[in-house]
């Protein structure tokens, strides 16, 4: 049996969307008193990961992330697992230190065997990362499921959120867009191989960068983009520091667009993309379809999306460049009125 065939959504695609997650937020008791002076950043403006002061002028960053399967080959769903949880940390501008595993898996329907092919891609992941894969915790129920609890370490001074972007700030996406399209189209069996293959090398690619360019000086905000696809986690940054992007077009990286477009057309669009559009629509201008499908779609494991002012702009660029990730500008952060959408296409 594939391990796609256990779940509707695959990959950060599962994940519950944004007007849902508001709504048990909402009710979770979270109390306007509470306030925790160790702790530099929570939930409040939808960040990466928690961060806490160690008190000697750096902070723990906290995060869990984890999935159903976006593809069949266990040891490549630990891999890719992997590699999303550690996103976290370096969306922060931190390093990661150690990891703990989670995992759910079916014992009576799927080889445990399987499972530690799982646990053997994420610790060769970690290893990579310079990390260990430290333990972790085990369940049995009817779907698997895998990530990691990471933990890492980050400057005050290099520590980036989601509520720090400036008016001129320039936006990069350090990865093309389009794997929630590709993953669907490989649950369908419509996939080609190279579209696995672009999408599996894409999804393995360590955000390791982003520790690098938080000591870019006028870098002033970073995120992942992962499950509310790019349109999601832009608004979450423009809406948290009081702004509105611009975005261009043709600017935005993706999938080989005539492929992606064709794959568009045979309906191959994740369960979560629709759910993320509603989300957005009322604050962003107007798109049609195959653009909602492209800027809506969930990534698993996707790039870091970078708020660096004029001057830091160069720098960024060259430094993705040297790394052979998407170093081209795709928009612009601006002051925002209520007259005026929070997400401009242009």
């Amino acid at each position: 049996m594939n391990l796609t065939e256990f779940n509707p959504g695959s990959g950060c695609g599962c994940k519950l969307g944004p007007e849902a997650l508001q709504c048990i937020l909402g009710a979770s008791g979270v109390r306007s008193s509470d306030f925790w002076p160790q702790l530099w950043v929570g939930h409040e403006h939808a960040d990466d990961a928690a961060v806490v002061d160690l008190g000697d002028g750096r902070g723990l960053v906290q995060t869990v992330d984890f999935f159903t399967p976006i593809v069949d080959d266990p040891y490549d769903f630990g891999r890719i697992a992997a590699t999303n949880a550690l996103s976290d940390v370096y969306a922060m501008g931190g390093r990661p230190i150690s990891a703990l595993a989670l995992l759910a898996w079916p014992v009576e329907r799927l080889p445990a065997a399987l499972a530690g092919r799982v646990i053997e891609g994420a610790r060769d992941v970690c290893r990579e990362a310079g990390i260990p894969l430290a333990g972790g915790h085990s369940i049995d129920i009817p779907e698997p499921l895998f990530g990691l609890s990471v933990s890492g370490i980050v400057g005050k001074a290099h520590l980036k959120t989601n509520s720090h972007a400036q008016p001129g700030d320039v936006l990069f996406l350090t990865k093309p867009l389009g794997l929630g399209i590709l993953a669907t189209a490989t649950k369908r069996g419509t996939a080609t191989d190279s579209d696995r293959e672009w999408a599996i090398r894409t999804m393995l690619t360590l955000n390791d960068i982003g520790a690098e360019l938080a000591e870019i000086p006028g870098v002033h905000s970073m995120t992942d983009v992962t499950g509310f696809g790019l349109a999601g986690h832009l608004l979450e940054v423009a809406r948290a520091s009081g702004l509105r992007a611009e975005l261009d077009l043709k600017s935005v990286p993706t999938y080989d667009p005539e492929r992606l477009r064709a794959l568009y057309q045979q309906f191959c669009l994740p369960n979560l993309t629709t759910t993320n559009y509603r989300a957005i629509q009322a604050e962003t201008s107007t798109m049609d379809g195959y653009t909602m499908a492209v800027l809506c779609d969930p990534q698993t494991s996707g790039g870091l999306l970078v708020f660096a002012g004029a001057d830091a702009a160069p720098l960024v660029r060259e430094a993705l460049a040297v790394k052979g990730l998407c170093a081209e500008p795709i928009g612009t952060m601006h002051t925002y009125s209520e007259k005026e959408f929070r997400l401009k296409l242009s």
